[in-house]
């Protein structure tokens, strides 16, 4: 349904209004679905041709400041279909990154849009810019059929999730897996598995999702970015993660083989 080709020739098209992490609604369709599409409209130089949406030209505005009635990015990947993710995360993803770069890192001069790609181009340096992709590791630890969840202080009140951290500069997505469990609760692990990615737009991750498999259940918890962590057995689960993340998609895979 999402096709990766910038309209970049395209006048008018459908257009989709972001604000940070946030999503303009468009004005209901016939039968009342919800949709971030806005009308098919001309567009202006405001504008930026992000892809092809079912054959139509899709463009990217970018607002300084939400509106009231502006929802937020996790809300709509609650409330629509999964169908809709790969255009609400590249919208989301361009949109962090279009706001973020308006002027050169290098030299601080104003930067230009290029029109075939997703680039911002400064004229006085040369440098070039490109949306950021921060990539991540994500594991669902486990122990036979028991599985290791965590609470992190942002999460709301009784959710549990899956471990979670950015790789570092110079490391791969297994010698993180193994940095982040144990630096977050005190953890080794083996048998690492590679499961699926998933694009995050909060605001530019990319997630590798993992298996491992613990080699001693004694939990030790950082208490900065894990606020508590417990093994948890699939028929006594906590609050988990809402169905669209990869981290729910590893949970729900695991108890799938436990079933």
């Amino acid at each position: 349904m999402l096709r990766r080709e910038i309209p970049h020739y395209a006048r008018e098209g459908r257009v989709i209004r972001v604000s940070r992490s946030h999503l303009a609604p468009a004005p209901l369709a016939e039968g009342g679905e919800l949709t971030p599409l806005q009308p098919t409209q001309p567009w202006d130089e405001r504008m930026q041709p992000l892809c092809y949406w079912h054959d139509e030209p899709v463009a990217l505005l970018v607002e300084s400041k939400p509106g009231e009635d502006w929802i937020d990015g996790r809300q709509w990947l609650g409330e629509l279909t999964a169908s809709w993710f790969s255009l609400l995360s590249t919208a989301l993803q361009v949109g962090a990154w279009l706001e973020n770069h308006r002027f050169c890192g290098r030299c601080g001069e104003k930067a230009t849009k290029l029109e075939a790609e997703f680039a911002m181009h400064c004229h006085a340096c040369g440098h070039r810019n490109y949306p950021r992709i921060s990539p991540c590791i994500i594991t669902l630890v486990t122990s036979g059929e028991a599985m290791l969840l965590a609470r992190s202080p942002r999460f709301p009140p009784g959710r549990y999730s899956t471990l979670a951290g950015f790789i570092e500069p110079g490391e791969s997505a297994e010698e993180a897996v193994h940095r982040e469990i144990y630096e977050e609760v005190g953890v080794h692990v083996e048998n690492l598995r590679y499961h699926q990615s998933q694009a995050w737009p909060f605001p530019h991750s990319l997630m590798f999702g993992f298996f491992a498999e613990a080699t001693t259940r004694r939990i030790h918890i950082d208490g900065v970015e894990i606020s508590d962590a417990a093994w948890f057995s699939p028929r006594q689960l906590p609050s988990l993660p809402p169905p669209y993340s990869i981290s729910r998609e590893l949970i729900e895979a695991h108890l799938a083989r436990w079933r």
